[in-house]
């Protein structure tokens, strides 16, 4: 739960001196939500492109002592708004900025976060060396993809969880016989969360990917004949493993089944095999900007806008962010 005693601060005091909220071109309509929230103008910055294709920043106005946060998935094209991020925070950094804390509701590159097999690189541990050098002094994320990221970098980061804002939705919903599914074994935690959130058991998807962006469904772990199924990941990226996992829930006997999300990537074809296929809903969240040619009637965009604006609120008043995450 969320302090209302923070909550009518923001509300109350305008930090118009020493916070600040600055984006790049990743998503701006969260950022503007976050800045609304808080009560405050997003920064003045320009950031463009020069005619080469190299990415072009001003900050228009002073931020010598100020706690600034940048807010920018590096969702796709993510090599774009990666140089966006870092040549921002290098822009603050060289104004004297007191803080800077970047903002990641998505974290890129997250899935090489370890060596499968010889010569991979470790992307993951590489942007956060990057992000580190480029000035950060601090990083506000949620829902990395794998735990151990933490540990890659060297500045404080704080992780929020999509969880909660799910649940909250699928309660209000109020499902008959619901049953929380997780697609692999990886991702049991977050089932298992959201399914104590609604008081339900989980089932676990058993598959094996032969080839990236594929996968192939061995065993259904748990018995979801008649039930409302609810797949819960972080990431629907091409959806073809979302729609195998709801094939093979369909065929084992569940009545309905709802998918949900905290990072909608969806590449490729990912918007027309969701619409095709037999999901009854799709409830994501908009770390990422769904872009309306990407949407369908049966998709549900949530907003992490309020916590965050929390989180920024708690990190700017050196209060503790744990209870974020309960």
């Amino acid at each position: 739960m969320m302090d209302s005693k923070v909550r009518s601060g923001a509300r109350a005091t305008l930090y118009t001196k020493n916070l600040k909220i600055f984006t790049g071109n990743a998503n701006p309509e969260l950022a503007g939500e976050i800045a609304a929230y808080l009560g405050i103008e997003l920064g003045d910055a320009n950031v463009s492109s020069f005619s080469d294709g190299e990415t072009s920043v001003s900050i228009n106005e002073s931020v010598r002592g100020a706690d600034v946060f940048v807010i920018q998935p590096t969702c796709p094209p993510a090599a774009k708004h990666v140089m966006e991020l870092l040549i921002m925070i290098d822009a603050l950094k060289r104004a004297s900025a007191k803080r800077i804390c970047a903002v990641l509701p998505y974290y890129g590159y997250a899935r090489q976060d370890r060596k499968l097999k010889a010569r991979d690189p470790i992307t993951a541990k590489l942007l956060a060396n990057i992000i580190t050098a480029a000035g950060a002094t601090r990083v506000l994320t949620m829902d990395l993809h794998a735990g151990q990221i933490q540990g890659f970098f060297d500045i404080p980061l704080d992780q929020l969880v999509g969880v909660p804002i799910l649940a909250e939705y699928f309660r209000k919903m109020d499902p008959k016989d619901p049953i929380v599914v997780s697609p692999d074994v990886g991702g049991v935690t977050r089932a298992r969360d959201l399914a104590s959130r609604m008081e339900t058991s989980i089932a676990i998807i058993d598959k094996r990917r032969p080839r990236p962006n594929e996968t192939e469904v061995l065993h259904l772990v748990g018995d979801v004949k008649g039930k409302t199924a609810i797949v819960v990941d972080d990431i629907i990226d091409s959806g073809g493993t979302l729609v195998k996992a709801v094939e093979a829930l369909i065929a084992r006997g569940a009545k309905d089944v709802y998918a949900c999300c905290t990072h909608p990537v969806l590449s490729g074809a990912a918007r027309q095999r969701l619409e095709a296929s037999p999901l009854k809903e799709v409830v994501v969240t908009n770390t990422i900007p769904v872009a309306p040619e990407e949407r369908f009637s049966r998709m549900k965009v949530l907003t992490v806008a309020p916590i965050f604006g929390e989180a920024i609120i708690r990190i700017h008043e050196d209060i503790s962010v744990s209870r974020l995450f309960e």
